[in-house]
């Protein structure tokens, strides 16, 4: 008898909120949902390159959150790593 697939993916992450959908992909609003990042305030805390980390977020999806951003005069927080 086959076993169940459910029992392989034990855990699932669905996406509740309409935060930027529509702006981005499934895979990176479920990465930000999971970093509890569901507005463009909490998302302003976060530099680019934290954002690049995650799972889901690319040169194109990162270049639509900015356009986004941007039209909502919203930015990221600088990087404040040595050398940038």
């Amino acid at each position: 008898m086959a076993k169940s697939l459910s029992s392989i993916y034990a855990v699932s992450h669905v996406v509740n909120g309409n935060f930027l959908k529509g702006i981005i992909a499934m895979p990176a609003r479920r990465s930000l949902e999971k970093e509890k990042i569901d507005s463009l305030d909490k998302l302003s805390c976060y530099s680019e390159e934290e954002i690049m980390n995650l799972h889901g977020f690319g040169k194109n999806t990162m270049e639509k959150l900015k356009n986004y951003m941007r039209e909502h005069q919203v930015s990221f927080i600088e990087n404040n790593k040595p050398g940038f």
